[in-house]
């Protein structure tokens, strides 16, 4: 996730001329940026919160998080393509794809590990809460699809930053985190 994160800094357009019109002009490209960066981020801590738990490691988790990987390691071209065209609905709904597969990949690798690990407890409980709140992420995030492709482009972008903000409240409020446990 570290590597995906640095090449989307890659991927950011420099502007023509260096002064403030200039990078007024790139803001779309650095919100997108910066969106994608800390959504990975904050993604990323989780990973590692979740696996703090964890003794065993299978091969369907190892499997599970490759496809994981491979949603992520297309976030940076998603995020390029939105960058271009901030408005594009295409572009948006290919961002949103690609944000609904590595958030799907998220609620498929926690029942991977829940399942190599069935005996331990504590884990299994704060997993199961975090699904719960995966599965409310993922209707945010449809609705901000299907508002994307219809209405207003930029929705599918709003709807990761609210997503995002509600997994944290959530997480915060049912108290899920592992070394709180």
């Amino acid at each position: 996730l570290a590597i995906i994160m640095t090449i989307l800094v890659l991927e950011l357009e420099k502007p023509s001329t260096i002064n403030l019109s200039s990078f007024w002009e790139l803001r779309h490209s650095f919100f997108a940026y910066t969106l994608s960066f800390f959504w990975l981020g904050s993604m990323w801590v989780n990973i590692h919160n979740e696996w703090q738990g964890i003794e065993k490691i299978n091969s369907k988790v190892l499997w599970v998080t490759l496809v994981l990987l491979f949603f992520c390691s297309l976030i940076p071209y998603a995020t390029d393509l939105v960058s271009r065209d901030f408005y594009n609905k295409v572009a948006q709904g290919f961002y949103g794809l690609f944000v609904l597969g590595v958030t799907f990949s998220n609620v498929w690798l926690s029942h991977a590990i829940e399942s190599s690990n069935d005996n331990a407890q504590l884990p299994a409980e704060v997993m199961k809460k975090r699904r719960q709140l995966l599965w409310i992420d993922i209707g945010i995030k449809i609705i901000g699809l299907i508002i994307s492709l219809t209405v207003y482009p930029p929705a599918m972008m709003f709807s990761v930053i609210i997503a995002a903000a509600f997994l944290m409240v959530g997480i915060r409020a049912l108290n899920l985190d592992w070394k709180d446990n």
